[in-house]
């Protein structure tokens, strides 16, 4: 018969593997967040960055990073067996991981790939683990008891974790230097907007739910006296200060631009997870408002600072949303803690929490310096400037994420997919030898396109070939928004539309498709009609107005 105590240990393994499977699933969630905040041309980059950090780093993590761990605590060189069993090695394996991952936003769009993965080997082999060996690893007995005589307190890495890798993040961008086209001559920001802004949302959304397993999942579920409490408290604390971090986030950038942006949004409800995961345990009700509100106030404020005052190109606002959040809800914890939380006094256990913060922020920021200027040194940091003009999916995977893109909007514009030909229309050509050919040629708004199809169609002229453009005419320009920066909007998405005719008079398709595409208001379009000199057409190799 099963004892017990057998059957908890059972349970609580369980519980463990469970919330790391959920922590590894923020790997999606980093994917997708990172991806929609980069140019088009850098998406299969980043997503290639964020499998390597796993597939890299995890193998990294249990063959030598937590045994540096073990060595560095006094017990001797360990492999992942010693440091619990390997399900103690999986649970702290995406801990790791994720403060590896959030170093790839920071740094998106013109790292080399090798560079990242080089840096990713000796964070997961020795710059984590220094982390964790006098934090988690000696809880009691740990650097920051030593020195000030209270303990450091981070119950699930919020700075550990999010603190480090937001810094890692920061001081990797600042030695690789901003994006080429990031700052004019004279120090002023061009505005880079990301391709997607569904993918970002989908990915904080992704996270959000992974975070659980950070917080809720290091509670744990299975002890009925003061670790229900924990748990209950742990669940609140980290739902309160997401949403706080959103409420706080858009509440400043409406403050500060009359629009509530939807980027920060999505950023604060992750500042206000990260400033939290330090502290949820101890935690009050209010304490997680404030916690949350401020991590989430923090954002912009922070992101200015790094982008135009220390011209430092945080590309996914890495710091502002893990190390600066993390930062300050770390510091916190001594002052919106529930009574009884911690033994020391507000004074000494805040200054345990700065130590820490300190010597954290300090390890960190100068093992990543160093890596980084070591790899810049040697010219293996940075893509050339082709390479990075070109798009790093290109330069560094030789793939294109959208291939054709665009194409779809094409095929799902409304217009007629199939022309009733049983009248035998016009073929386009071939009236009599000798015909002008002439090439009719329209630049119009993308939503007319199926009205210009039918119209076409009508006066028996279906041929068209239709390309997606952008451009400038009349139409004024608009004002765009990517995380609080304004920027002009003054090239316009339209649609090319090219006929060919011979035996149809050019006007009167120019006609049909000026009446179609005609709304009354700046920005319709213009249609032009050119002299096309010859064709040939390449099945038949006939030529003339019987090629068109």
């Amino acid at each position: 018969m099963t004892d017990i105590a057998t059957v908890v240990d059972a349970v609580n393994q369980t519980w463990i593997l469970t919330v790391s499977f959920l922590i590894f699933f923020m790997h999606a969630g980093f994917a997708m967040l990172e991806a929609g905040q980069v140019r088009s041309k850098n998406v299969a980059n980043q997503l290639t960055k964020n499998m390597l950090t796993w597939a890299v780093g995890v193998a990294v993590f249990f063959v030598i990073g937590t045994g540096f761990e073990s060595l560095m605590t006094g017990a001797g060189f360990a492999p992942a067996a010693g440091a619990g069993g390997y399900i103690g090695w999986l649970y702290g394996a995406v801990f790791a991981m994720t403060a590896a991952t959030i170093v790839s936003g920071a740094v998106a769009g013109r790292a080399k790939l090798r560079a990242y993965v080089t840096y990713t080997f000796l964070l997961a082999a020795v710059i984590y683990p220094m982390v964790t060996a006098f934090t988690w690893a000696a809880p009691e007995t740990g650097l920051v008891e030593q020195l000030v005589g209270a303990p450091f307190a981070d119950f699930a890495g919020g700075m550990i974790v999010h603190g480090m890798g937001g810094i890692a993040g920061l001081t990797a961008a600042a030695v690789l230097g901003p994006r080429m086209d990031r700052y004019d001559d004279d120090g002023s920001i061009n505005v880079i907007p990301g391709h997607s802004m569904t993918f970002a949302v989908l990915g904080t959304l992704m996270l959000c739910f992974g975070w659980y397993g950070f917080n809720v999942g290091t509670a744990g579920a299975f002890d009925l006296g003061d670790g229900a409490n924990t748990l209950s408290l742990v669940a609140m604390g980290t739902t309160i200060a997401m949403a706080a971090g959103a409420i706080g986030s858009a509440g400043m950038t409406w403050v500060r631009s009359g629009k509530v942006d939807t980027l920060y949004t999505a950023n604060g409800m992750l500042a206000g997870l990260a400033a939290i995961t330090a502290i949820p345990n101890t935690t009050a009700w209010w304490g997680a408002f404030v916690v949350g509100g401020l991590a989430g106030i923090q954002l912009p404020i922070v992101f200015d600072f790094v982008s135009e005052r220390l011209k430092i190109d945080d590309v996914c606002a890495v710091f502002p949303v893990h190390g600066s959040a993390g930062v300050l809800g770390t510091l916190l914890m001594p002052f919106v803690a529930v009574p009884g939380a911690f033994e020391a006094s507000i004074g000494a256990q805040f200054l345990a929490q700065v130590t820490g913060v300190v010597i954290i922020g300090g390890w960190t920021l100068t093992a990543t310096a160093a890596i980084w200027y070591a790899l810049n040194v040697v010219g293996e940091a940075r893509v050339t400037p082709d390479h990075e003009q070109d798009g790093l999916d290109i330069a560094e995977h030789g793939v294109e994420t959208y291939p054709e893109f665009g194409g779809d909007r094409v095929a799902t514009d409304g217009g007629p997919d199939v022309v009733d030909t049983t009248d035998s229309p016009r073929t386009d050509g071939g009236e009599e030898a000798g015909s002008a050919i002439k090439m009719v040629t329209a630049v119009v708004r993308p939503d007319k396109l199926g009205d210009i199809k039918t119209a076409l169609a009508e006066i028996n002229a279906p041929s068209l070939t239709v390309t997606n453009v952008s451009g400038r005419g009349n139409q004024p320009a608009k004002k765009g928004q990517w995380r609080g920066e304004e920027f002009t909007v003054d090239l316009h998405q339209k649609v090319k539309v090219d006929v060919v005719v011979a035996d149809i008079p050019a006007d009167e398709v120019a006609e049909a498709i000026s009446e179609a595409a005609k709304t009354g208001e700046p920005g319709d379009g213009k249609v032009f009609i050119l002299p096309v000199e010859d064709a040939v057409q390449v099945r038949t190799g006939a030529t003339g107005p019987e090629a068109v």
